[in-house]
């Protein structure tokens, strides 16, 4: 029987505590990662920061009560996770930048918002590294883009990696591809929902129950998923294996590479591309 090696983290504060940061937070709260210094995290409503009471290892503050909540939060933290909207982060850097501990890293989850406006609203002894997780770190399933920033160290990149290897996969790549990234893996969980919504539309319309659809769909899904990660074959020999010559699957999947199925994603992820851009210029 293996054993989970132990992650070791400094202290942590979340600035915003909706479903993504919480989904950090889960993997945090796992046995075998330490966090010396503790975890502290920030609501707007007292009542959401009451859910934190029955776990020990969280300190949970309301800014709606305390109106110093986030200054108190990253008071001592070596890593500050900012998952406020995209609009807020402006107003909240500017609130604690002088409440930050020099060689603190802060961490942004928030889409669409660049290093350089971080860095802008923060001392140049902080330094700020830009993340893009998606959903599926709610399961331990993520993928997450990590961009490291103007001022971040080989060392303030390999902790924040640290810090979301506990719920998943990283990438770390140049902040220029972080959209890009957003386009895959940020909006994907969509696409897979999409397509099982879909083909589970289609198995009711022969007449299964949508009980029994859901069973066949996302068993597949789910199946397809598995067998793909303990693979040593690419998808397409995967595929090819499943695709008899002169068989059903073969005229399946012909209508589907006829409809332009490599051209629609193309054109989707393109779509998803432009607007992240809108959104870094503000629009």
């Amino acid at each position: 029987m293996t054993t989970t090696p132990t992650v070791e983290l400094p202290a942590i504060a979340f600035l915003g505590a909706g479903s993504m940061a919480r989904a950090i937070l889960a993997g945090l709260l796992a046995p075998h990662v330490a966090v010396e210094g503790g975890i502290r995290a920030t609501n707007r409503s007292a009542e959401r920061a009451a859910e934190f009471d029955d776990e020990p290892r969280v300190r949970a503050f309301a800014t709606e009560t305390d109106a110093a909540a986030n200054r108190t939060a990253v008071d001592g933290a070596k890593l500050v996770v900012v998952a406020v909207k995209p609009a807020m982060v402006p107003g909240l850097l500017d609130e604690i930048a002088d409440a930050l501990e020099p060689g603190a890293v802060v961490v942004s989850v928030a889409a669409g918002v660049t290093v350089a406006t971080f860095e802008a609203h923060l001392p140049e002894q902080v330094s700020v590294v830009r993340t893009m997780p998606n959903t599926p770190a709610v399961v331990g399933r993520a993928v997450t883009g990590v961009s490291a920033g103007t001022r971040s160290s080989e060392a303030d990149l390999a902790l924040v990696v640290s810090l979301f290897e506990t719920v998943g996969e990283v990438l770390v790549v140049p902040e220029s591809q972080l959209d890009a990234l957003s386009t895959i893996s940020g909006s994907g969980p969509a696409y897979v929902f999409l397509l099982i919504e879909e083909l589970t539309k289609a198995a009711v319309a022969k007449g299964f129950t949508t009980e029994q659809a859901r069973t066949m769909v996302e068993g597949t899904f789910r199946g397809a998923s598995e067998l793909l990660a303990v693979s040593d074959d690419d998808p397409a020999e995967l595929r090819r294996r499943v695709t008899s010559p002169k068989g059903t699957t073969e005229r399946a999947v012909a209508v589907l590479q006829d409809a332009g199925l490599a051209d629609l994603f193309a054109r989707a992820t393109d779509a998803a591309l432009a607007r992240a851009r809108e959104l870094a210029a503000g629009a």
